[in-house]
């Protein structure tokens, strides 16, 4: 059976890196389950963070791929065992006059935020786990989800050891 694997990458701020490394991944028909980039805290470093499912050997495939992709410095497979995962949801849930309170108290429970509230609705913003976000969407679906959006995964091992040293 699949595995879920997150993968970090390390690359140059190029132009069209993202689309390089998808494009890495539509010509050998692996599938992408989410994957972010932004800046690290090396000037001219973008970090990838791309989420999988496959067996082992798939994920070695794909990794030795990446490795051979020009502006690709590093990659690894994070360990799920000593990493944090985080990702946002933000859930748009029917509430009025008659239940606004259990939604707002049930968002809470979760650390959730409301950022936005309506009449009919109100926004619900929350960060956490996959897990945690799935858990907070099983509590509110009851309510009435109208639209919800989630952003891809952004990943980061435990511990004083980084993925790349600190300066160049």
């Amino acid at each position: 059976m699949a595995q879920r694997h997150t993968l970090s990458i390390l690359c140059q701020d190029e132009d069209g890196i993202i689309s390089r490394v998808s494009g890495m991944f539509t010509r050998r028909a692996f599938s992408i389950l989410s994957i972010s980039s932004g800046r690290t805290e090396v000037e001219g470093i973008n970090r990838l963070t791309i989420v999988v499912e496959g067996e082992d050997h798939v994920i070695e495939q794909i990794t030795k791929q990446l490795n051979k992709l020009i502006p690709v410095i590093k990659v690894t497979r994070q360990d799920p065992e000593t990493t944090v995962e985080r990702g946002l949801l933000m859930v748009k849930v029917s509430a009025d006059a008659t239940n606004r309170t259990q939604v707002v108290e049930s968002a809470k429970l979760f650390r959730a935020h409301v950022v936005d509230v309506g009449p009919e609705s109100l926004i619900v913003e929350a960060t956490g786990s996959p897990s945690k976000l799935q858990a907070l969407l099983d509590i509110l679906e009851p309510f009435g989800i109208r639209e919800l959006v989630e952003s891809s995964i952004t990943a980061m091992s435990r511990g004083p050891k980084a993925m790349y040293p600190s300066k160049l």
